[in-house]
């Protein structure tokens, strides 16, 4: 495959003091250095917790770069291994060390069954690697003054609450930016899938039941969107105008927006490939714009690169200060436990304020974000503070792994001289799950006298909630439609399964292909007088009462 590829030619040292802040990242080319008896090499800090061993190519400057050049040519062969491997239709890559981009290229195709090739221009929907820029936008507020990390988000959205007062007026900025605010994985994401929009899904949080506060940790879209709207709040502006003004337009990042219309304008975009039948097929569109702040964002990898330049360089832009270490370094260091190690010898994982923290195996910190849709898209990125390096891939396929992989595998060919580990069978086991089938009829067989005596006009009617609305149930052309949403446009289509329960296939993006659930009507005294879908219930909301 012809490569488009960009390498370095010029290296530039870097020893801004605001390096310093990121965990003495210069250390790993000018620190001391301290050989074991077993001949390893041991780079110090600044002190023992940011001490690291030294790559297999050695520890000096030219090492390092020879190290990071080496990797990066094999960047063609691992993308082309991994498509091959996990049927990914097409898939960019950057590279940015020192302080500049030294690669960018294209692979495979925009969309399956077309010659339209990916390249480092094509633009992608990058899911939740748009948390990062978010987090990016509250920095650049803390830098003007307009807010802080522990700012209680109810100072600046007075008529926005959730289920407990005293969260309500307590949570700040940076709870909702970690996740631990009590909300639910998924919590929103349900009336997002129906059709409501921003507006609606916010107010009707205060629906949600929510887990110890400050004490626990869910992922959650609509608390990332929360934080987010609080600061543009703070910043009298729109969230559009306002991570265009403070991120996209001062980094030179041209081809990135958080508007779905702006993406689906551009020429050289991505087309979103769902997993059906064990292949990537174009199906879906996702509009992720009522969630924008935690997923909305599309980009490139170049714009992208320009973004984690500036985050290695410890919040500087052609060396002027972008945002304050002050603002950065809370983001980018652990604020929550995202995953609790489940035996002694594990690492405990970590999420700082819209962005992953971790550590490699020889010690060098990390700070990453994946983002996936299941409709369509795969996207990571990668940043190696002591090496001032980064990767970023973004695919046009769903999540199982294939960006995560490959940036693995560089990573460890920059510091091991080899890959280590099956990263791809790894990731794909790993996140297998995100695109299994979903409900509580999956692989259940129907009984054989489903709906032998039914009289379909004993379950029409409307049906009350009132964090999802009216649910319309009517019998159209002998069977039972559901109506759900701000329009009655998300139908569901009711087929007899037992009693008083029947099937219904949920769609969106929580539904992954042959998901199937169950609508189970209650009644008092022979009359029926509600429904629960079990698909809606994850948070005990799912219940219609008529």
């Amino acid at each position: 495959m012809e490569s488009s590829a960009k390498f370095r030619t010029v290296r530039r040292s870097r020893t801004a003091p605001a390096m310093v802040a990121l965990l003495a990242v210069s250390v790993a080319v000018s620190g001391c250095t301290a050989a074991a008896s077993g001949g390893i090499e041991v780079i110090e800090g600044d002190s023992p917790a940011s001490d690291v061993i030294a790559l297999s190519a050695g520890s000096s400057d030219v090492a390092v770069v020879r190290a990071v050049d080496a990797a990066v040519e094999q960047l063609p062969e691992l993308a082309a291994i991994a498509m091959d491997e996990t049927g990914t239709p097409g898939l960019a890559i950057a590279v940015v060390h020192n302080g500049e981009m030294i690669y960018a290229d294209g692979f495979g195709v925009r969309e399956a069954g077309t010659a339209d090739r990916v390249d480092a221009d094509t633009v992608f929907q990058i899911a939740s690697v748009s948390k990062s820029l978010s987090a990016t936008v509250v920095a650049r507020a803390i830098t003007q003054d307009a807010v802080e990390w522990d700012t209680p988000v109810r100072t600046l959205l007075s008529d926005f609450s959730l289920a407990d007062s005293y969260v309500t007026q307590n949570a700040t900025i940076g709870d909702y930016f970690s996740h631990r605010t009590g909300l639910a994985t998924g919590a929103g994401d349900d009336l997002e899938d129906v059709g409501y929009d921003r507006d609606y899904i916010l107010d009707h949080l205060r629906y949600q039941p929510l887990d110890d506060f400050r004490s626990s940790y869910h992922y959650s879209n609509y608390g990332i969107t929360v934080g987010a709207e609080a600061t543009a709040a703070a910043l009298g502006m729109d969230w559009n105008d306002a991570i265009r003004e403070l991120v996209y337009e001062p980094l030179g990042m041209t081809a990135t927006s958080s508007s779905y219309a702006d993406f689906v304008a551009q020429p050289n975009r991505a087309t979103l490939h769902t997993f059906v039948d064990g292949e990537f097929q174009p199906l879906f569109e996702r509009n992720p714009d009522p969630q924008s702040p935690a997923g909305g964002v599309s980009s490139t990898v170049g714009d992208l690169s320009k973004w984690m330049t500036m985050i290695l360089s410890g919040g500087e832009q052609d060396g002027q200060p972008f945002v304050t270490p002050e603002s950065l370094v809370p983001a980018i260091t652990a604020q929550s436990i995202s995953s609790q190690a489940s035996a002694p010898d594990q690492r405990t994982g970590s999420y700082g304020y819209g962005f992953n923290v971790g550590s490699q195996a020889g010690g060098r910190t990390t700070v990453s974000h994946s983002g996936g849709f299941v409709l369509g898209a795969g996207t990571n990125y990668q940043l190696v503070p002591s090496l001032d390096l980064g990767i970023v891939t973004l695919t046009n396929a769903a999540p199982i792994g294939t960006a995560e992989a490959i940036n693995a595998q560089f990573l460890d060919l920059v510091q091991y001289g080899e890959v280590q580990r099956d990263w791809l069978g790894d990731y794909s086991g790993a996140l297998s799950a995100l695109n299994a089938p979903a409900g509580d009829l999956v692989g259940e067989t129907k009984p054989g006298t489903a709906g032998a005596s039914l009289y379909l006009s004993d379950y029409e009617g409307t049906y009350r909630n009132g964090y999802f609305g009216d649910l319309v149930v009517t019998e159209v052309d002998g069977a039972l439609q559901a109506a759900l949403g701000p329009r009655g446009n998300y139908l569901l289509e009711l087929e007899a399964w037992d009693a008083d329960t029947f099937a219904f296939t949920p769609t969106g993006e929580n539904a992954p292909h042959d998901s199937l659930s169950s609508a189970t009507f209650s009644r008092s005294g022979g009359a029926v007088t509600g429904v629960t879908l079990e698909f809606f219930d994850a948070q005990g909301l799912g219940e219609w009462r008529r």
